[in-house]
């Protein structure tokens, strides 16, 4: 029997605020760097070149420029909740690929999903966690968020690499679990309270493409430079670090391949974080100095066979890589206007994972040819000329770009 009095109303029932909207995104992005530390394992299963686990990883970033392109500010319209939804059904997807692989078409199959997912969750998963939170959590939540994103892709790695090296069916059991969290996210997702007002589910898609204001261009250019380079580092680790630690170092752990790039993803995040405590002139120039550093310390790994070496590289690169992205986007968002600024920030991030997958595949090239240490010689050549030249440009437009 009820005691309630005519007219009293029930208390709101409590829905989860940005830091769950946080863990749905963290359990989202760990999917998309799951196979990690198991192409080793698939390429024994299967057989197949360096070349080709750099083009099954490669298809990952295809699938994210690809839903950027076409659906990135679609949540705007259909609301965040049936896009979060999609995004963890299409990780979901990815899974069942990986649980069902008997060959590549179903390898590619999953990374194409993994893609789609990491698309639409870095837009729609972002902005919620920012709209769930107070006035006054605003900055706690861009940190949340910007932890989520880069401590789910660091994660992935690690629990599969610790599962397949130390728990039965290495092939099987980290998709299962994945699967299991991709249910709780989705219970989450459903709790969630919809930001987005009167949204429309029938909505079309309206695809934004790719457009750079010319007043921005000074800008954009040298930071998504810096941001290919730093997005290639990543790169680098998430698709070739294996086969880097078992030939050229001789380390064949998985736990231990799956905790460097966990590492990497870390240093992302703290690089991130303190972005704000340096002006805005200075910071992207810094992490682009800090970048050549840890790729200096990546080549010398290879050249004398050192993991320490290689473990620090990816340190102090992936703190670089975290600094001069977090810095980099905010110069290019700052001075973007309002009516393109959606579409400007879209194409830094397209640059962004082009940088992600095209010189990764070129070392896969290289490393048939003369094998993996020799090829990632010569990327990290590459890839520290490329942002030393970017960051000396920077430091002597340092007044410019804090002007912007």
């Amino acid at each position: 029997m009820s005691h309630r009095t005519p007219g009293s109303r029930r208390a709101p029932r409590h829905r989860p605020g940005y830091l769950a909207a946080a863990a749905v995104f963290a359990v989202g992005m760990a999917g998309t760097t799951l196979p990690t530390p198991l192409y080793g394992l698939y390429r024994e299963e299967i057989g197949f070149s360096e070349l080709t686990v750099t083009l099954v990883f490669a298809t990952y970033a295809i699938g994210v420029i690809l839903t950027l392109l076409l659906a990135g500010n679609h949540s705007d319209r259909v609301g965040r909740r049936p896009v979060l939804l999609c995004a963890l059904l299409c990780g979901a997807a990815s899974a069942v690929c990986f649980l069902l692989e008997n060959g590549l078409p179903l390898l590619y199959a999953g990374r194409v999903f993994s893609g789609l997912s990491a698309g639409l969750l870095s837009g729609a998963a972002t902005v919620t966690v920012l709209e769930l939170a107070a006035p006054e959590e605003r900055s706690r939540a861009g940190f949340a968020a910007t932890a989520a994103n880069m401590g789910g892709l660091g994660c992935g790695p690690l629990i599969a690499g610790f599962l397949a090296e130390y728990a039965p069916a290495p092939l099987t059991l980290p998709f299962l679990v994945h699967l299991v969290l991709l249910g709780l996210a989705c219970a989450v997702v459903v709790a969630l309270p919809e930001t987005v007002a009167n949204p429309r589910l029938r909505s079309r898609l309206r695809p934004q493409g790719l457009y750079v204001p010319a007043g921005v261009r000074a800008v954009f250019v040298p930071a998504a430079v810096a941001a290919f380079a730093g997005f290639a580092l990543l790169g680098l680790f998430t698709a070739v670090a294996p086969s880097f630690l078992a030939e050229t170092l001789g380390e064949h752990n998985l736990a231990i391949t799956g905790t460097v790039v966990f590492g990497v993803f870390l240093a992302s995040t703290a690089g991130q974080a303190v972005t704000g405590r340096f002006p805005a002139g200075t910071a992207l120039p810094l992490g682009c100095a800090v970048l050549v550093a840890g790729l200096l310390l990546v080549g010398a790994s290879l050249a004398a066979r050192s993991l320490g070496l290689l473990v620090a590289g990816g340190l102090c690169g992936g703190f670089g890589q975290g600094l001069a992205f977090r810095s980099g986007l905010t110069a290019v968002s700052a001075a973007a206007p309002a009516a393109h600024r959606a579409a400007t920030v879209s194409s830094f991030f397209v640059v962004a994972y082009t940088g992600i997958s095209l010189p990764v595949i070129g070392v896969g090239a290289l490393a048939v040819a003369l094998g993996v240490r020799d090829a990632g010689l010569i990327f990290a050549g590459c890839a520290t000329a490329l942002a030393l030249g970017t960051g000396v440009w920077l430091y002597r437009r340092r007044a410019d770009v804090a002007a912007t």
